[in-house]
């Protein structure tokens, strides 16, 4: 005891700084998707703490504050007697000013030292400052849960505001978080939060600071949270990337609001695409990881996906993973080429070539003689690409690498011409949009503007300055070019009814890596697949599974698009419209809350495929004939934290999620059967998924 006292450190001697700053992150239409870091919100004086969250606070964790010297015996008994009683550990007796010196001064460390110190220090505390000086000091610095340090941060994290307007429910249910903040925050356990709302509202009663009358009452009421949900798994990745931009443009310090450029209609499809081919073909093929990045042609990045389960690996692979990028750097090799005075009409002989040891052969081991440029771009053939670097100059090959935004280095030798370098998925996509938007280069962006604690941002992304185009026709000579791969090359694959497409496919040797960037005139798509450790998959190349999924994405991609969206001006950094009040989606839904013809609402249990669970509730989905095992599994991986609403329809129910209908979305991922008295649009996502095999279907070949 003496050492503790010797050692004892002065108050206030802790910083209780969490870290990172929080950031709440937009799409760019206003919706808000993701937060992370921690808030802190406004630091409370005794004017600003409302008199109910003080009562609640001391009824709940010490009812014997305003009368106990900082530590309080009766109650340490008390404590004892109940955890011996009950079994375990039921109720701590640390009084509020003891937790308040052990989060200013001391560390969490549980030892008897540190035990007899934060004793001695609550003594001290009680001597030097009042009670409300001790109670307000403990409500700005405990954590709430959901990366909420303080009262003012967690008011505003879970109900949008600050803490002097919270409600009595309100000021109950934050009350009781500071027990068990990660197991109790609402936002992932709303019931038992509410829960534990209820007994510090008992415990108010019992303490006198209000009545049974006005317990009940605030029993009744609807506590309704303004809290964007858990972030959605897949957006992590892009998160990540939005994270660092947002530390590297401010130095502000305070909470940031970031609206990003990410489309949040776009993202889910992308992640969709990538789940089904992977889950469909992956273990065939030996395809374990894909990546996919979406631009548009200003250079805004609107969907990401940095690998196939964030959760698995948080490396993302369209960002941080450098591989060899294969026939896909053949655009650099013609694009030099017609900068040259060469054209897509110009003749070269497919034939057996030598640059000094390296002996290039084609993927088939053939050769086809004299063909123009634009079919040896299009059927990929090696040889000519070989020639042409040779023949420009594999410096001048660079040059042009360089000047459309490739920055990983690129050795001066002669395999150039046919991808050896290894660059990234992003840097070769954006390179890609440059000759669509002629831009050299064309800047990728992932913020639109940044807000601090005044709706004026503190960023906002600048009008891209003029750059210089491609020289004289390159560019459209390079469009045409990219145009055959998809119309008779070996992009075909990526072909898009009713829509123009160009591309280019990449496979490297041994089939360790498979690319295809696809090009349309309202965004470029790069999709990367293979396998972290560098192994080979089955034979897949460029115009295999990545322009399978390029094909899936974009034809969707363009339906979603050509419905369009009013979008908040992200110029002005204007919020997104607030939504009308709503529920955490795993806490029960009051009636009221369901607009009409709405029948069940809310983040859903999968049964099998066709039957889903609201909180006990059965759906069956109309038309579907649903399938257990493994597609189940992936339905409820899809579904995870994700809100379906359901309206009645037939014998059964038509649910939607993010806008789209569920049902054809399971069908057309093949995931189940249409029965026979399904309406067209549902017989017609399964005839989809037939002939593209997937799901159930890729089974029955």
């Amino acid at each position: 005891m003496l050492a503790a006292f010797l050692t004892l450190p002065p108050l206030g001697s802790v910083s209780n700084d969490p870290g990172s700053r929080a950031l709440t992150v937009e799409a760019d239409d206003g919706r808000v998707f993701a937060t992370r870091g921690a808030f802190r919100g406004e630091r409370l004086t005794a004017a600003d703490l409302p008199p109910t969250l003080a009562q609640a606070i001391v009824a709940i964790e010490d009812r014997r504050f305003y009368s106990h010297w900082g530590v309080d015996l009766r109650g340490l008994l008390r404590a004892a007697w109940r955890n011996t009683t009950g079994g375990g550990v039921r109720e701590g007796g640390s009084t509020i000013t003891q937790q308040y010196v052990r989060l200013t001064s001391l560390s969490q460390e549980k030892t008897l030292r540190r035990k007899i110190q934060e004793a001695f220090l609550a003594l001290r505390a009680e001597s030097e400052m009042s009670k409300s000086d001790i109670l307000v000091g403990y409500l700005n610095t405990a954590y709430f849960g959901a990366g909420a340090y303080g009262a003012d941060a967690a008011a505003r994290r879970y109900f949008g505001k600050p803490a002097k307007q919270l409600t009595l429910p309100e000021a109950a249910m934050l009350a009781g978080l500071v027990r068990a903040p990660s197991q109790l925050a609402p936002t992932r356990n709303f019931g038992g939060a509410k829960e534990r709302a209820d007994v510090v509202l008992q415990a108010m009663v019992e303490t006198g600071a209000i009545s049974t009358k006005e317990a009940d009452a605030a029993r009744a009421k609807t506590v309704t949270l303004r809290t964007p949900p858990e972030t959605p798994p897949g957006t992590n990745y892009f998160l990540d990337m939005v994270q660092a931009d947002a530390r590297r443009l401010t130095d502000t310090g305070g909470d940031l609001t970031v609206r990003s450029t990410l489309n949040l209609d776009l993202q889910s499809l992308a992640e969709g695409v990538i789940a089904r081919r992977l889950d469909a073909e992956g273990a065939k093929k030996k395809v374990s990881q894909a990546a996919l990045v979406a631009l548009s042609p200003q250079g805004a990045i609107l969907a990401m996906v940095g690998g196939r389960d964030y959760e698995d690996s948080q490396f993302n692979r369209a960002v941080q993973a450098k591989r060899q990028a294969g026939s896909l750097f053949k655009l650099f090799v013609y694009l030099t080429a017609y900068e040259q005075g060469l054209s897509p009409d110009s003749v070269l002989v497919d034939r057996p070539v030598q640059i000094g040891d390296w002996e290039p052969q084609n993927s088939n081991n053939r050769f086809r003689g004299a063909l123009p440029l634009r079919s040896a771009f299009a059927l990929s053939v090696n040889t000519i690409a070989a020639q042409l670097g040779d023949e420009l100059g594999i410096p001048a090959v660079i040059a042009t690498a360089k000047s459309l935004g490739v920055t990983s280095d690129l050795p001066s030798v002669p395999s150039l011409a046919l991808g050896s370098a290894e660059v990234t998925l992003l840097e070769m996509t954006r390179a890609y949009a440059g000759v669509l938007a002629n831009r050299t280069p064309l800047e990728t962006y992932a913020v639109h503007a940044i807000r601090g604690g005044q709706p004026q941002p503190i960023y906002l992304h600048p009008d891209q300055a003029a750059t210089r185009g491609l020289p004289g026709d390159s560019r459209t000579m390079m469009l045409d070019s990219l145009q055959a791969v998809v119309d008779s090359g070996t992009g075909k694959a990526a072909k898009v009814p009713g829509l123009a497409v160009g591309g280019k496919t990449g496979t490297t040797q041994d089939y360790r890596d498979a690319w295809f960037i696809g090009v349309t005139p309202e965004m470029v798509v790069g999709i990367w697949v293979g396998n972290d450790d560098n192994s080979s998959m089955n034979r897949v190349g460029g115009g295999d599974l990545p322009a399978a999924m390029f094909r899936d994405f974009v034809q969707r991609a363009s339906a979603q698009l050509a419905k369009g969206r009013k979008r908040p001006s992200a110029a002005r950094a204007e919020p997104a419209p607030a939504p009308a009040p709503t529920p955490n989606p795993s806490a029960p839904v009051p009636p009221a809350a369901i607009p009409a013809g709405v029948e069940a609402r809310g983040v859903p249990e999968v049964i099998d495929t066709g039957t889903l669970s609201f909180r006990g509730r059965v759906v069956r989905l109309a038309g579907v004939e649903g399938q257990g095992g493994a597609l189940a599994r992936q339905l409820a991986r899809y579904l995870r934290r994700r809100e379906v609403s359901c309206a009645a329809e037939g014998d059964g129910m038509r649910c939607r999620i993010d806008g789209d209908d569920l049902a054809a979305l399971i069908l057309a991922a093949g995931g189940a059967r249409a029965s026979e008295d399904a309406p067209q649009d549902l017989l017609a996502a399964e005839e989809q998924a037939r002939s593209e095999r997937v799901g159930l279907w890729g089974r029955e070949r």
